[in-house]
């Protein structure tokens, strides 16, 4: 049991987010702080009987953490927590996940007409005040997306949303998840996670939204990338380590996949050496996907059902993972 109100303190850890602002504008009385780096974090973790985190989490910091009760991660991802010595101390863990599924769908989609419309190029040629002419070569021209073939690798709360979004704009939506008989939504077939390389060469856009586990980590390597159309786009608002990224730029520099936007990559920040910098047919976002204006409120939305659930002595947390 975490302590009560009256007695709780939360320590929001995060270098950017304005949690604690957030939190204490909604007046519910409960003790809060935040720290925004490090060395902080670790000095202060002793006073927390709640950490909302997820960048700076050091596993150093339990031996600090004696109050320690339960951990909110601010998102979807919590492969940095070590669950077993979380369970060990009695630490419950839960997940941001859903929080940022309609901003990420969204992201998914602006990539993809992005490409499509091939906005990259055209902002380039603004900074250069260049008025491109018009193009005779067909495959070099900008694209509709009606028609066109949507792969979504993981038809989670992400992938369900995008093949919403897709399906408005005519698309057809092809989805991949590990189970079935959770329905195929707004998607117009479902197929199991084990189909992907059936699949691939059917697809104009792979979008990828699954989450990293040791099962997906690679999942698109070379071989998956040599099964995707010439004309074929990827793109990643998942894991960077979801994708081999050698093998990606190896085919991207082959030209053997038209080209690729890229919310994650395998080492963030990008390494300013990448090759994936300087290519013409690649977009690149830093992480930014999940980012709104909205996402502070939406993850305290998570955290307060959470601790009332933790104060009624309930078993099971919204996203629980420990």
């Amino acid at each position: 049991m975490i302590p009560p109100s009256d007695k709780l303190a939360i320590c929001f850890a995060h270098v950017a987010y304005r949690l604690h602002e957030r939190f204490s504008a909604l007046g519910t009385g409960i003790d809060s702080f935040a720290v925004r780096d490090a060395d902080t974090l670790q000095n202060r973790i002793a006073e927390a009987d709640v950490l909302v985190i997820s960048g700076l989490w050091r596993d150093e910091l339990l031996d600090r953490a004696e109050r320690l009760r339960f951990i909110q991660a601010i998102g979807a991802g919590t492969d940095q927590f070590p669950r077993e010595a979380l369970h060990k101390r009695g630490i419950r863990l839960a997940s941001a996940r859903g929080v940022n599924a309609r901003a990420v769908a969204e992201h998914a989609m602006a990539l993809m007409l992005a490409l499509s419309r091939r906005l990259p190029e055209a902002r380039d040629n603004q900074h250069q005040r260049v008025w491109r002419e018009m193009i005779g070569d067909l495959s070099r021209r900008e694209d509709e997306l009606a028609g066109k073939t949507l792969l979504v690798v993981g038809l989670g709360d992400i992938g369900g949303r995008l093949a919403r979004l897709a399906k408005a704009f005519e698309m057809r939506v092809v989805g991949l998840r590990r189970e079935l008989v959770i329905g195929k939504g707004a998607a117009d077939a479902v197929h199991r996670m084990g189909e992907l390389k059936s699949q691939l060469p059917e697809a104009d856009f792979v979008a990828l939204t699954v989450p990293l586990t040791k099962e997906t980590e690679n999942l698109i390597d070379a071989v998956a990338l040599g099964l995707m159309k010439p004309s074929a786009y990827l793109i990643n608002v998942a894991r960077g380590r979801v994708v081999d990224e050698a093998a990606l730029v190896e085919a991207l520099a082959a030209r053997r996949i038209a080209g690729a936007a890229l919310d994650v990559t395998a080492e963030e920040p990008l390494p300013h050496s990448s090759p994936l910098w300087a290519m013409e047919h690649v977009l690149v976002t830093p992480h930014t996907a999940g980012e709104t204006r909205r996402y502070e409120d939406n993850v305290i939305e998570i955290l307060r059902e959470n601790l009332a659930r933790l104060w009624r002595g309930e078993l099971q947390l919204r996203n629980q993972v420990v």
